[in-house]
Formats: C-alpha cells, structure tokens, sequence
C-alpha cells in the first residue's frame, strides 16, 4: 500500500485551507448564534456539507485551471 507523505499531507492541508472561504460560501451553512450548540448529528449534517462543497470547490479550480473558465 502507498503510504501518503508528510509533504503530500502537508500540501493538501494548503490547498483545503486556500479553498475554505469558497468552500463555506458553497456550502451556505448559516453561522450558529452564540448560544447554540449543535448535537452530533447535526455537526455531521455540517461536515458532509462542507466535504461536499469542498470537492466542488476543488472541481472548480481543477476546471478552471484546465479549460481557463
């Protein structure tokens, strides 16, 4: 099995970072109030939204970096 190394991990920690604004802007979760806490379920909800987002996001960049628009 190929093992990832620290540098692969390291640049792909870079680029979900460089794409997070976009990611979230995708995503359109609405910001929680102060007072609210979310339970796992609803924490998990959250996170398949941004991971879902976030591979949109990262289709965009491929695309655009591809075909320029």
């Amino acid at each position: 099995m190929n093992e990832v190394t620290p540098d692969v991990k390291q640049a792909r920690m870079t680029e979900f970072m460089k794409l997070l604004p976009l990611t979230l802007e995708l995503a359109g979760l609405p910001r929680p109030n102060e007072d609210r806490l979310y339970n796992s379920d609803q924490i998990e909800a959250r996170v398949i939204s941004v991971r879902v987002a976030y591979k949109q996001a990262r289709g965009l960049l491929k695309e655009i970096g591809e075909s320029g628009a």
